[in-house]
């Protein structure tokens, strides 16, 4: 990951991957397959996971081609949570698992952002995918006026990972203006430390779009937090922000005996 010929002592450990923290959720909202190709030539070791956005893989012309791609470069890629939704609402999830067998996919997100499910119908849901998926469940709404108190968060997210959930993504949209952040993008901190307080944080993907965001949860936290929603063009940013190689985190992450 770091290139041998730069000999900087004091840096971060970061796990080898396949990590179970320090999880970097890249967000592809419709990368044309060559540009992902491209892009994994050097983003490779910097990127965990990738979830293709909402439903964009349903109007990708080169899916098979760009998904090859992602799995080549041995990156896991899923489909994004409102798919899950749009089939659920249809009452089709027998389809959906066919579909997710179909094109090899290992990973499903279940959400419900956007629809209205019952937490019981939820959880049941991801007791059936997880006989056959990874699964990746996500709390919160995208509704940046929606407002769910701490206590309901835990309680939602705990009922997840005991149905069978791999990890818990903790909502805040691309735009990070919901869910844990307020519309104006600033961190609902009370909200973090309350879910922190009473769920390992390895178990927990904390979407975190904007750089500010990312160097919140970093100092808060710890360079090997668990982040998503991280665009195709932060990928690299990012794992320098972890590392303490730019100047928003260059003193939070090197020890004291090498600061001068």
């Amino acid at each position: 990951m770091i290139h041998p010929k730069f000999d900087l002592s004091g840096l971060p450990e970061r796990p080898e991957k396949p990590r179970d923290c320090g999880i970097t959720l890249m967000l592809d909202k419709g990368l044309p397959a060559r540009q992902v190709e491209d892009m994994m030539e050097s983003c490779t070791d910097c990127v965990d996971l990738v979830k293709l956005g909402w439903g964009t893989a349903v109007i990708t012309p080169d899916l098979e081609r760009k998904m090859a791609a992602y799995r080549d470069a041995g990156i896991p890629v899923y489909f994004g949570g409102t798919l899950f939704e749009a089939y659920y609402m249809r009452n089709r999830l027998d389809d959906y698992r066919s579909l997710l067998t179909e094109f090899g996919v290992g990973h499903v997100e279940v959400s419900d952002g956007t629809l209205e499910i019952e937490h019981e119908d939820k959880l049941e849901a991801i007791r059936l995918l997880a006989k056959d998926f990874t699964v990746v469940s996500e709390v919160g709404s995208k509704d940046m006026h929606k407002i769910m108190p701490p206590y309901i968060w835990v309680q939602k997210i705990e009922a997840e990972l005991e149905a069978g959930s791999w990890k818990v993504i903790c909502e805040a949209r691309e735009s990070g203006t919901a869910g844990v952040f307020r519309p104006s993008g600033e961190i609902r901190s009370g909200l973090i430390d309350e879910i922190i307080e009473h769920t390992p944080c390895e178990k927990l993907i904390f979407e975190a779009p904007k750089k500010s965001q990312q160097v919140w949860f970093l100092r808060h936290i710890g360079p090997n937090v668990n982040l998503g929603n991280i665009a195709p063009d932060e990928v690299l940013p990012l794992e320098t922000l972890r590392l303490g190689l730019r100047g928003d985190t260059l003193l939070d992450f090197c020890e004291a005996d090498n600061i001068h």
